[in-house]
């Protein structure tokens, strides 16, 4: 007996007045919902195409009086935004690739490989999650110092690497994999490394997805990090040189600069949101 119990029962539904103000409540919640998103997004975008005395005038307009494109050009230029965009690129690029490698190898080791004081390696690795970001800011700033990584981005891919969430989010996707699959494999005479990269990854492509987008979030948009240990201006990602460049330059130009740096990871994440969802019902389902 289906006992499944609605805001508005099948009965009221069926009725044509029911109907029509069931679809037009929920149209209205879409449509409010919707605007709440989007109308900061569209405000952004048509502030920049707007001239410096409207976007500061109050009340402000909501569509721009006069369409200036030059607020945009102005920023591509005045910022550098080539330069920062590119610098960006290569340390998000570089610490993707060495966090997907190293906490991939780290996740099947603890998952599959099981070994000595795995458990209490596995708590190590967790228990640095309960640790505020803010505290590690020296010691990782004086290990790097040490080193003679600063203006490198290696200062940047290094530090990625030890991301304990989503090790944690691999090795929990890694033990929900059919243990018949990788031992018929072993069977057959693949050895650990082939079983990995032949069985394991391929399945595991959904996490992955979800696991890069982690990854280069975290360094498109960090900003203290960056700060400290690239003091030169040229090697500096755009999260920096937007509050590094902005002195003395027009509000319009500073919002246009914005506008563009959202635009990578606004174009990543359209690109890959199916990725995204199915890593997060794969993480979902029980094995």
């Amino acid at each position: 007996m289906n006992t499944t119990r609605t805001l508005v029962s099948p009965a009221v539904l069926a009725r044509p007045r029911g109907k029509a103000a069931y679809w037009t409540v929920f149209s209205g919640v879409v449509l409010l919902f919707t605007l709440a998103f989007l109308f900061p997004v569209y405000w952004m975008v048509t502030g920049a195409l707007k001239s410096p005395d409207e976007v500061a005038r109050t009340p402000p307009t909501v569509v721009p009086e006069t369409w200036r494109v030059s607020g945009y050009t102005d920023a591509w230029d005045m910022m550098e935004l080539p330069t920062h965009l590119w610098n960006t690129v290569v340390q998000a690029a570089g610490a993707w690739l060495c966090q997907l490698v190293l906490c991939t190898a780290a996740a099947y080791a603890l998952s599959r490989l099981r070994p000595a004081f795995g458990k209490v390696i596995l708590g190590g690795i967790l228990a640095t999650l309960m640790v505020p970001a803010q505290a590690l800011v020296v010691p990782k700033y004086l290990t790097v110092a040490d080193l003679g990584l600063l203006n490198d981005p290696l200062a940047i891919w290094l530090p990625a690497v030890a991301n304990a969430f989503n090790l944690y989010l691999l090795k929990r996707f890694f033990d929900q994999i059919p243990a018949d699959v990788l031992e018929a494999a072993e069977i057959d005479g693949a050895g650990k490394l082939r079983v990995l990269w032949s069985l394991v990854l391929p399945m595991s492509r959904p996490v992955l997805g979800v696991v890069s987008i982690f990854a280069l979030v975290a360094v498109w948009q960090d900003f203290l990090w960056p700060l400290m240990v690239f003091s030169d201006t040229g090697k500096q990602p755009i999260s920096v040189a937007l509050v590094q460049l902005s002195q003395n330059l027009p509000l319009t130009v500073l919002i246009a600069s914005m506008v563009i740096a959202s635009i990578p990871m606004v174009a990543m994440f359209l690109v890959f949101q199916r990725h995204i969802i199915a890593g997060i019902s794969a993480g979902g389902t029980k094995g």
